[in-house]
């Protein structure tokens, strides 16, 4: 499993951040496995309370960490919040057609942290949504919006296809899984 580099957008920078990489690959047993960690100040970012593993809407308003994967014009996005809470959802084309998927089942999510270095993992089970294909492997997007305790908000991905943080945009699908 490959480590690849998340950066900030020119826009949103971090100090607090040195360095910031992700990890993913998809199990035999079809599950997304990803592993987001932060190596830096970690005391100045703000993390939500641990909570119950439940769905929720609006993570990406704060500290969390993100995945999206394309098949063919529609794509998934992941939430995953250092809270443990989580969301899933599917996209008709870019940022068109937005659904809640019903049928995703909870992720696990583990979150280890000290002084200088914060690790979140992330498992996803994609057994039900429709991202198998014999012939096509889907895109990746990797991302996370951090916030800091001064308020302050970056955006990171792989890459930063647009003057501003956009996620979504279909040039930011720069891995296959």
């Amino acid at each position: 499993m490959p480590t690849t580099p998340l950066n900030s957008h020119p826009l949103t920078p971090c100090e607090l951040i040195r360095r910031f990489t992700v990890r993913a690959h998809k199990t035999p047993d079809g599950v997304f496995a990803l592993e987001y960690t932060i190596e830096g100040e970690i005391g100045g970012l703000r993390l939500p309370e641990p909570s119950a593993a439940c769905r929720t809407d609006g993570l990406w308003r704060h500290t969390c960490f993100e995945a999206f994967l394309m098949h063919g014009q529609g794509y998934y996005e992941f939430n995953f919040a250092p809270s443990t809470e989580w969301a899933v959802y599917h996209f008709d084309a870019y940022r068109d057609g937005m659904s809640i998927v019903r049928q995703a089942r909870p992720p696990k999510i583990s979150l280890t942290l000290d002084a200088q270095r914060l690790v979140l993992k992330a498992w996803a089970d994609l057994n039900g949504l429709s991202v198998h294909s014999e012939s096509v492997a889907p895109k990746l997007a990797l991302s996370a919006v951090i916030e800091e305790k001064c308020g302050r908000v970056s955006y990171w991905a792989i890459v930063h296809p647009s003057d501003r943080p956009d996620f979504h945009h279909p040039d930011g699908f720069a891995l296959i899984l």
